[in-house]
């Protein structure tokens, strides 16, 4: 229901579910419903197999994730890697990871994620760009 400012205009608040997520995207194992949010972006990530970020991350400086992320893991495993230590979370995790991670996710997993829109566009772009180079090599 909309809500009323104080400047008596009415709006609503931004809302997005897996089901209503505008942009559904298929990266080989993983699924990605996200919506874009006031600078932020929703995003509902399963993973039918293990996955990792090596290879795209190569090409970017240091090959560690620039994007840092808030997050909830509903099911599965995953495991974020940084140059002086590790972190794993499971189901019930609530997370934020910092840039300069590489990620591993178990097959199953599921997360609910929230990323600034810029940086983890920026992440997109490498991605895309190492798939392509892939698909072409």
């Amino acid at each position: 229901m909309p809500e009323r400012s104080a400047g008596g205009l009415i709006s609503t608040m931004p809302k997005v579910s897996k089901l209503t997520a505008s942009q559904v995207q298929e990266f080989g194992p993983v699924t990605d419903r996200r919506e874009d949010m006031d600078g932020y972006t929703v995003e509902f990530v399963s993973f039918s197999a293990d996955a990792d970020l090596d290879g795209p991350l190569q090409a970017l400086p240091g090959g560690h994730c620039p994007c840092p992320h808030w997050g909830y893991v509903l099911a599965g495993r995953m495991r974020f890697v940084f140059d002086d230590r590790e972190e794993v979370y499971e189901p019930g995790d609530a997370f934020y990871t910092p840039p300069g991670h590489r990620p591993y996710v178990d097959a199953g997993t599921e997360l609910l994620q929230f990323s600034p829109t810029d940086k983890l566009d920026e992440l997109q772009r490498a991605i895309a760009e190492w798939m392509s180079k892939q698909q072409s090599g």
